[in-house]
């Protein structure tokens, strides 16, 4: 990936406390909250590390991120504009800062129906590393009943797919 200043305009400094005033409802229109499941676990998205992208000093974008015994979790990714640079500008951000740190690896997990995120993550380079049918099934279950039982054009959400990349 280049590493450019980023598309003009943007700009990304650290994520802060007084960012979660307008995280927060950001989160429950695109996420359902800011406690998120994957792997069998229950994790707030709004905890630091992260990163804030802004156009003209007002937010675009949101990332955040946990260093993982098996390498760095990026745990939320959010963009307010689409195909603007600013979910790449975040993400190569968090590469970098995972580098700087030692680590070996970043990951995501996400839904089988979310093939926005997908298509992303691999366009980024980002590979398919695990899937685990029914996980969401179970979390929906056991974790969080207020996830979606269908995502965009009636997909079922159902299953976890985890894609990593190597630092």
């Amino acid at each position: 990936m280049g590493r450019g200043a980023g598309p003009p305009g943007l700009t990304v400094r650290p994520f802060v406390p007084s960012d979660v005033a307008w995280a927060e409802p950001l989160l429950t229109d695109e996420m359902g909250g800011r406690w998120q499941v994957r792997r069998g676990e229950r994790v707030d998205a709004l905890q630091p590390p992260g990163w804030v992208a802004e156009r003209d000093a007002g937010p675009v974008g949101l990332l955040t991120a946990a260093p993982r015994a098996d390498g760095w979790e990026l745990v939320l990714l959010v963009a307010t504009e689409r195909r603007a640079g600013v979910a790449t500008l975040l993400v190569e951000h968090l590469l970098d800062e995972a580098r700087r740190a030692g680590a070996p690896e970043v990951w995501v997990v996400t839904t089988n129906a979310n093939l926005g995120a997908l298509a992303f993550y691999q366009r980024v380079g980002f590979r398919l590393s695990a899937l685990r049918p029914g996980a969401v099934d179970q979390a929906r279950a056991t974790l969080k009943p207020e996830i979606a039982t269908t995502g965009l054009d009636d997909l079922p959400i159902r299953d976890e797919l985890e894609l990593v990349f190597p630092l």
